[in-house]
Formats: C-alpha cells, sequence, structure tokens
C-alpha cells in the first residue's frame, strides 16, 4: 500500500507521462491500460458464449469480441484470414488444417500457470497410463510442435503447444425414448429401417464421416485399419452404404448448426440421430425426453483449445495469456461441465460446482437435487445419472477422435456427392 501512495504522489507532483510510468506498479500500468484491449476470437457456437465474455470483461478487465461459426467456416477463417482474429477457438482436426499455414503461434507451457493439472489425453494421449490411445486426430498427436516458427507436430510434450486445450467430450446418438419405446445400445441403430425418416446426421464432413465409419464398423461391413485415416476404397464404401440409404429415405434431414440438431428432436421429426451435447441439454430444458445414448462400440470423441495469432504481439499477447490461464482456473470449467461437457483442468472446475453438480456430471453419482444448466433450466432431478456414467467411464470408452485423414480431398468430394444424391 506504501508503494501505491507514492506512485499517487509521484504522479501528482510529476505530471509528466515517463514519471507516470515509472512510478506506476506494473500491475497497476496493466491494470490502467488493459481496459483499452479487445481481443477477437472466433469458434464455433459450442464454447463461444455470451456469458464468457461478460465473465472476461468483470474478471479481467479488457474485452473479448466473440464470433461464432459452424466447424467449416471456422476452419477456413483460421486458414485464410490471419489478420480477422487474435484468438481462434478450435478443435485439434480443425489445428492439422491450420497449423501449416503459418498463421498460429506456438504457445510457451511455461506461461501455463495450470499446466501440469491438464488431463493426459492432451499430453500422452492416454487418459490413464493403461488406456489405449483411440484412433483419429488424437489431440496429443497435433497439440505439439518443435518450438517457436515449426509447422510440424512432435509426437511428444516439448513445451510449445499448438493449443492450449479447453474442452472436450464423448459424442455419441441422441435418441427420443419416448418415441422409440425399447432399448438402443449399438451404433448400427442409426440405419435401422425401422427410423426411416426419423434419422439425421450432421454435414459436417470430417466429424460425420466418423459416425458414418461407426455405423458400418457396427455393422460389420468394414473393418478399418484407422476410422480417422480411411483408404480410398474405405471411403468408397462408407460412403455408398449411407448413400443407399439415404435413396431409400432413411434421413430426415442433415444439420450443420447446433439449433437445426435442437429443432429436429424437439420436434419428433428426428427420433436418433448426431448430436451434441448441449443440443440434448437443449432439448430436455424444454421439458422434452432426449437421451445421449451410451452405446456398446463406444463413443466418437472430440477436444478443442485456444490457439493464438501468429500477429498477436506486445500487451495483446500478455492478455491473451492472461486470458488463458483464466479459461483453466475453473469458473469456465464449472460453466462447461454443466452443459455436459468436460474441462481440460477438471480439479480446478471443481471449485465452482456444488458437490451435486460434481458428482452427477463428473463422478456419475445420482443427483441429490435438482440438476440445473447454466441459465437454471432443470435438467435432472434427485436419483437421476448422466447418460454414460462418470467421466472416466466415458472418456475411457473412446474409439475415435474427430479427424482429417491423408485422402481429406477425396473425402470432402465424395461426401459432398452423398449429400447431393
Amino acid at each position: 500500500m506504501s508503494k501505491m501512495r507514492y506512485s499517487r504522489r509521484a504522479l501528482l507532483k510529476g505530471g509528466a507521462a515517463a514519471l507516470a510510468a515509472s512510478a506506476l506498479p506494473a500491475p497497476m500500468i496493466w491494470a490502467q491500460e488493459i481496459k483499452d484491449i479487445t481481443l477477437r476470437q472466433f469458434g464455433t457456437g459450442v464454447s463461444n458464449l455470451n456469458d464468457v465474455a461478460l465473465k472476461v470483461k468483470e474478471d479481467l478487465g479488457f474485452t473479448l469480441e466473440m464470433t461464432a461459426l459452424d466447424s467449416d467456416a471456422v476452419t477456413q477463417r483460421a486458414a485464410t484470414q490471419p489478420d480477422s482474429f487474435d484468438i481462434a477457438d478450435i478443435e485439434y482436426w480443425i489445428c492439422k488444417k491450420v497449423w501449416p499455414t503459418g498463421n498460429l503461434q506456438a504457445m510457451d507451457t511455461s506461461k501455463i500457470k495450470n499446466y501440469d493439472k491438464i488431463v493426459g489425453i492432451f499430453k500422452s494421449g492416454k487418459l490413464t497410463p493403461e488406456s489405449v490411445i483411440a484412433q483419429g486426430t488424437a489431440p496429443h498427436s497435433v497439440g505439439f510442435v518443435e518450438g517457436p516458427g515449426s509447422t510440424t507436430f512432435s509426437a511428444s510434450e516439448t513445451g510449445w503447444m499448438t493449443l492450449i486445450p479447453t474442452i472436450y467430450n464423448a459424442d455419441t446418438l441422441g435418441i427420443r425414448p419416448d418415441l422409440i419405446g425399447r432399448p438402443i445400445s449399438s451404433w448400427t441403430e442409426l440405419l435401422n429401417p425401422e427410423f426411416k425418416g426419423k434419422a439425421s446426421i450432421l454435414d459436417i464432413s470430417s466429424i460425420g464421416i466418423m459416425d458414418m465409419a461407426m455405423v458400418c464398423e457396427a455393422m460389420g461391413e468394414i473393418q478399418y485399419a484407422d476410422k480417422g485415416n480411411m483408404t480410398k476404397e474405405e471411403i468408397d464404401k462408407t460412403i455408398g452404404i449411407f448413400t443407399e440409404a439415404k435413396k431409400n429415405g432413411q434421413f430426415r434431414a442433415f444439420w450443420k448448426t447446433f439449433d437445426e440438431s435442437v429443432n429436429l428432436m424437439a420436434s419428433g421429426e428426428v427420433v436418433i440421430q448426431s448430436m451434441w451435447s448441449p443440443a440434448i441439454t437443449a432439448v430436455k430444458s424444454r421439458g422434452i425426453p432426449c437421451v445421449y445414448q451410451p452405446l456398446k462400440e463406444g463413443y466418437r470423441s472430440w477436444g478443442g483449445g485456444i490457439g493464438l495469432s501468429a500477429g498477436l504481439s506486445g500487451m495483446a499477447l500478455d492478455a491473451a495469456y492472461e486470458y488463458i490461464n483464466w479459461y483453466l482456473s475453473g469458473w469456465v470449467g464449472g460453466y462447461l461441465m454443466r452443459q455436459g461437457y468436460y474441462s481440460a483442468v477438471p480439479e480446478t472446475s471443481k471449485e465452482f460446482m456444488s458437490a451435486d453438480e460434481w458428482g452427477y456430471w463428473f463422478e456419475g453419482k445420482p443427483a441429490t437435487g435438482d440438476i440445473t444448466s447454466p441459465t437454471g433450466d432443470k435438467l435432472a432431478g434427485a436419483g437421476d445419472l448422466r447418460d454414460g456414467g462418470s467421466f472416466y467411464d466415458r472418456m475411457g470408452h473412446v474409439a475415435c477422435w474427430n479427424a482429417v485423414m491423408d485422402e481429406n480431398q477425396y473425402m470432402v468430394r465424395k461426401w459432398n456427392e452423398f449429400i447431393a444424391a
């Protein structure tokens, strides 16, 4: 406090900017100047949330401008418009497309306060020492580079990350149990003629192809060496099976956005489809039965993180690191976990959740009271269990990660033919 009083006296006596700068302690200068900083962030609607931007302003003082786009638009912007953003909130499979452009800068993990607490999935690829690394573009495989300026990925930790991980989940099929009326236990059900005209799959090629692969393998039609890196022949056969189903009227629609998936399911037009966790939450918050159905073949998983523009420097870069450290400190993690996602640093999120919330969302325990969304909508009541159980039950049964294949261009062309068929 004595230093702060001295600073104010010096400032009043001297009046000169130079004196002000020399007299004010660094934190005070930071607090004054950071208010003028605006960081432009873009990503999908999954994590580009107004509540987060408001909390950043409240806790850190600077402005975070968020733009929500679909996954394909996110990829295009990160790869082709490097001057349009400061922060790219992107998924790891997108990183595989974007990193070689040089539009993002490697991040120094020594500046990340909770780096040691980040779950192993993002560092070694293993949730536990005994875990088998799933197929596809596993986050750790594109998570590190050798150093600043490197455009090639490292197979192990280097101290330089492409993205600082923030959010991830184990995805599966969403169902309307009230309209189906029987147990669902396999990915094969997506193509069951019983649901003709009432099924849906998402129209994002790099993700949709993985759902297709889970179905085809579960049907016994194809045994992939790596679902996340198919041969042209495997792509042809996979797309062919779904094209035939499409021509037979299996699908009601193909969705690209969160809202589309919610509306399809809430209306009852669709009873089984590719879904994301908060979309299930949104349907349930309307009082409509909806389940994120665990399936015996496992989950298709994804992970996202924060990347920094290569052009970010100076105080803006300092503010970005401050933002990342704040992001991993728990408030955002708790917010996201109440929607069914997971935080890259779960233990800090626990501090911002009630014991009942933590037990329900993370530990797979029965709720002891009402479980609500971040906006206060009731999602579950006393005695209810989370679909799929605990964090380790769900993330421990990941069969594949969203991926970018060596034959990506060929796959996208065949996917577009499928959508147009």
